[in-house]
Formats: C-alpha cells, sequence, structure tokens
C-alpha cells in the first residue's frame, strides 16, 4: 500500500469512526461461514445435556404440554446467569487468554512479526499477510485486520478508541481465546470492541472471547459467534449500548452458546434490526445463549416494519439479573412471528425453567 492509499483508507476510516449511526455501506452478498467451523465441545456437552434432560423429562410424564404452558419441568436447569460456567455456559473462567499465558507488550516489547506490524502514525496493529497468525501479545490499540484467512488467538486488546479489533474487506478471519475491553467503564470504554467496518467481510469465526467495557461488542452481520462472554458495558451520555449489533441484511449469521449481560436498561443484548425501513433482516439463527439485560434483551428484526425471513430463535437462557421481565421491558420485542421461516421455539426463564412465548 503507499503513503496516499494508507491516507485515503485511514481517511475513510476517520469518517467510519466518526458517523454517529451503525449504517454501513458497500455491502456485497458474503459468503457463508467455513465449512470446518463446527460445534465447539463446550455445545456438545450442552446438547447431551439437553437430550438427557428431556430423557428424563419424559420418564417423568412431564413433557407433554408442558411448555407450552409455561410451567417449568422438574430437572431444568435453573439459575446459570448467576455462574454461567457451573451450567456449561460462557463466563470469567473459560474464555478469554487462556490463564498462564505469557503475553508480550506492543510495541515496547515487540512491533513485528510475519504479516503485522505496528503503525505508529496511527496508532494501529496492522495485518496484512494473508494467513497470519497473531498470538501472545497484548496490544493497547485498534488491532486492524486487513488480509484474508487470518487467525488471532490469546491476544489480549485494551484501548479506549473506535474499535477494539476491526475488520476490513476480509475472508475467513478467525478471533478466539482473546480477550477485548476498554480501558474502564466510562470515557474509556471501546467504541466498538469487534467490528466488521464496511459489512463486507465474510466467513468469521467469533469464538470463546471474553469481551467488556464497551458501547458495542461486537458487530457484524454473517458468520459464526460462538462461546463469546459478553458482559459489563461501559456507558457514557448518549450511548446506544448493544452486546451484539447485527444491522439487517440477509447473510446467513449464527449467534450460538454465548453469555450476554447488558445490565443497562437500553439497547440489548442481541440487535438484529436494521438502520433503515425496507431492508429485508433474513437468515439469521440465535441459539442456545443465556441472556440478561437492556431495554429488551433481543430485537427481533422488526422494529421498523422491515420485512423477516428465517429468524430462528430457540433454546435461550433469559436471565432476571438486572430486570424481572429480563430487559428493562421485556425478554424480546419486534419479533414476527408471521414471517416465512420464522421460528421462536423453547426459549425459557432462567431462574424457573418456565417457556417464555413468542412476542
Amino acid at each position: 500500500m503507499t503513503s496516499q492509499q494508507a491516507m485515503r483508507e485511514g481517511n475513510v476510516m476517520t469518517s467510519k469512526r466518526n458517523a454517529a449511526t451503525h449504517t454501513r455501506i458497500g455491502r456485497k452478498v458474503p459468503a457463508s461461514p467455513a465449512s470446518g467451523a463446527g460445534p465447539s465441545a463446550r455445545r456438545r456437552r450442552r446438547m447431551l445435556g439437553a437430550v438427557l434432560g428431556v430423557a428424563a423429562l419424559v420418564a417423568v410424564g412431564a413433557l407433554a404440554g408442558g411448555l407450552a404452558g409455561g410451567k417449568a419441568h422438574a430437572g431444568v436447569l435453573t439459575n446459570c446467569a448467576a455462574t454461567p460456567s457451573s451450567c456449561s455456559f460462557p463466563g470469567a473462567t473459560n474464555t478469554g487468554v487462556p490463564s498462564g499465558t505469557t503475553l508480550k507488550s506492543v510495541p515496547g516489547q515487540v512491533s513485528s512479526g510475519p504479516g503485522w506490524y505496528y503503525n505508529a502514525a496511527w496508532n494501529d496493529v496492522m495485518v496484512t499477510g494473508k494467513g497470519t497468525v497473531l498470538s501472545g501479545l497484548y496490544i493497547p490499540c485498534n488491532l486492524r485486520i486487513d488480509a484474508s484467512n487470518v487467525t488471532v488467538k490469546n491476544v489480549h486488546v485494551v484501548t479506549s478508541g473506535d474499535f477494539g479489533i476491526s475488520l476490513t474487506h476480509t475472508t475467513g478471519a478467525t478471533i478466539e481465546n482473546s480477550t477485548i475491553s476498554g480501558q474502564n467503564a466510562t470515557t474509556g470504554r471501546v467504541s466498538s470492541a469487534i467490528d466488521d467496518i464496511y459489512g463486507d467481510s465474510t466467513g468469521m469465526v467469533i469464538k470463546d472471547n471474553n469481551i467488556s467495557s464497551f458501547r458495542t461488542a461486537v458487530q457484524v452481520s454473517t458468520g459464526l459467534v460462538d462461546g463469546n462472554y459478553i458482559h459489563d458495558p461501559g456507558y457514557i451520555a448518549g450511548d446506544h449500548t448493544n452486546g451484539f449489533y447485527v444491522n439487517g441484511g440477509t447473510e446467513p449469521l449464527t449467534i450460538e452458546n454465548n453469555t450476554i449481560f447488558d445490565r443497562l436498561g437500553q439497547t440489548d443484548t442481541i440487535n438484529l434490526d436494521a438502520g433503515s425501513s425496507g431492508v429485508p433482516v433474513a437468515n439469521k439463527t440465535i441459539e442456545n445463549n443465556l441472556l440478561a439485560g437492556g431495554g429488551y434483551s433481543i430485537y427481533g428484526g422488526d422494529a421498523l416494519g422491515n420485512p423477516t425471513s428465517k429468524i430462528v430463535i430457540e433454546g435461550n437462557r433469559f436471565g432476571q439479573l438486572y430486570y424481572p421481565k429480563g430487559g428493562q421491558y421485556g425478554p424480546a420485542a419486534y419479533f414476527n412471528p408471521a414471517g416465512t421461516g420464522n421460528v421462536w421455539s423453547g426459549n425459557l426463564w432462567d431462574t424457573t425453567g418456565q417457556a417464555i412465548p413468542s412476542p
């Protein structure tokens, strides 16, 4: 990249960072997530537990009619939100950089490596080499991924800037077992911990990360987001706080097996809504997550009357850590049960095991 190209790209980045809304530009039709991104061991354990739980319910004759009537079942785990890892959900002890990992500080101890370098002019770590594996680093600034098939693993990013980890026009990026946070919960919060800036990256896998002190934790519209612990958002006046913001679209996206806690009365743990009316929202799956807080914990894509289809929300637990209704106003809103292929099924209160009807 020439210095003029870098300056132009930097100017675009700056204008994007100063934008007041989440609206994306330049969308392309992304590919599906990589075929190798299968369920994690944690997910398999939870699925096995669910199977055993159902078998137990059948044995006591409690399965028939129970969920439909909103009644709790004997044998259903409750109060997982108190200690998520006790129910095999992501928590402080099983996500992020593994305990005991030695990290080198950038740029103090190391300023470059195969496929990456520290850019002092922009105070960014730039990943430009295809197939780069970035591991074992402490990064006090934006980590910017500008190449495909990049793996970020066992990395700790702490910054008060606009982005923790940003993706620009990438394919097949994996971010795993990393810790991403702001410097504190107020003026030092990171605006967006993980962000596909232009909305055109494809094949992303975001798994087993610990994310905190953010305005928006994850902002992507396609890929696989599995096993992350998203908690303790930051806040300054005027923020709209999101655990997960999708911005609509029809690219396939799976959000599964995450713990997402938003203690604030706005905005959400997961928001599928588009930034403007008339934009279709489709092919989004939200399953087996542990959620609590927000205005509504889930926004189902229909807030502006947008056409929705194949929105699948199933098997999620809604905690009451912050509000009796899950979120300040309820567990979910703006979900259209009449949309083609839309499913609301098996969602329950974490405190009682009772089923939650479709909003």
